[in-house]
């Protein structure tokens, strides 16, 4: 490809080795790109189509690094599903579904065409933007915190079954203030109790999550003094751990005014259940609509923090995957 128009993909099969391809659409879109479906776009200095796009990520002659944009989704969605399910599929967009070929990736790649040089990005005098890259995920942010939330989503088994749910159970059976006292208790142990974190856990290293529980609502302040988070006075309410506490206050913001396209969104799940993502300034959420819910802060690098579902929970849930964007 020769430069950044459109007429830069050539109709010739060779012109693109086509690597990988994934969907930008609102309901599913790279994470690592942004909160919701408006900012993964911009992201790319595309427009937010309703119907979105399909990303063609390869190689061309040269070994250079190019990310073509179509506006044929089914194709590259067609495509995906046969790789998913390993079969092969010869994704050749048409000329005329090109939407714009922009130099660099966008995401990590970890293979590359055969018989052409290593990936680089194209000679700047062919292009007239700054390359794509992949966000740097080596430290702790944004894309990595997006990142993570993808991983529990995809390993929601995994994740699931550190949790101990009589940690939750014994606490929501605990009067209001019985329940604060032990949850301020339990902040410094590790045991599971009433919106609690007892224990660290990242997603660098293999670890049990930070337990938490949604009684009340009220998860206790890690940062609180020890008088306050020891709960023997039992005098006033818990302040509760900020972060989730200012999580579950934005969430369910959105039920009352709803957020950027794809900032929350459905997918599929066994059973009846479905699994959710929302995403915020500074935080992530992924949650079953029959089970827990887990959210990760960038305020808290590599941390998970489990929310049992408590007496509100279920309710909020529900009502986040009635405003939730689904995949067609």
């Amino acid at each position: 490809m020769a430069d950044t128009d459109e007429e830069a993909v050539a109709a010739d099969d060779d012109a693109l080795y086509v690597l990988t391809a994934v969907l930008l659409t609102p309901a599913k879109f790279p994470s690592v790109l942004g909160d919701d479906y408006p900012e993964a776009c911009a992201a790319l200095g595309m427009a937010p189509l309703a119907d979105g796009y399909g990303l063609v990520i390869g190689q061309d002659g040269d070994g250079a690094r190019w990310t073509v944009v179509i506006d044929d989704v089914s194709l590259v969605a067609v495509a995906i599903a046969s790789w998913d399910c390993g079969m092969e599929y010869d994704l050749s967009p048409s000329e005329r579904t090109v939407v714009a070929a922009l130099p660099g990736w966008p995401l990590a790649v970890a293979v590359a065409a055969p018989n052409v040089p290593p990936p680089h990005d194209p000679h700047p005098d062919l292009v007239d933007r700054p390359p794509l890259a992949p966000p740097d995920t080596t430290i702790w942010g944004p894309a990595q915190r997006r990142l993570g939330a993808d991983e529990i989503a995809l390993q929601w088994a995994m994740w699931r079954e550190q949790i101990d749910d009589s940690t939750f159970s014994a606490q929501e059976a605990q009067g209001p203030q019985e329940a604060q006292d032990a949850a301020g208790d339990a902040s410094k142990t590790d045991a599971a109790a009433s919106d609690t974190t007892p224990e660290d856990a990242t997603l660098a290293t293999p670890a049990t999550p930070a337990a938490a529980s949604e009684a009340d609502e009220t998860p206790p302040d890690d940062n609180a003094s020890d008088s306050t988070s020891a709960g023997g006075t039992g005098e006033g309410p818990q302040t509760g751990h900020s972060g989730i506490r200012r999580v579950l206050t934005e969430v369910r913001a959105y039920v009352d005014t709803p957020p950027p396209l794809g900032r929350v969104r459905s997918s599929f799940a066994p059973g009846d259940a479905r699994t959710l993502r929302a995403d915020g300034p500074g935080w992530s959420l992924v949650a079953r609509t029959d089970d827990i819910a887990f959210v990760l802060l960038d305020d808290e690098p590599g941390e998970v923090l489990p929310v049992g579902r408590g007496p509100e929970l279920p309710g909020l849930l529900e009502a986040l995957d009635k405003l939730a964007v689904r995949p067609s």
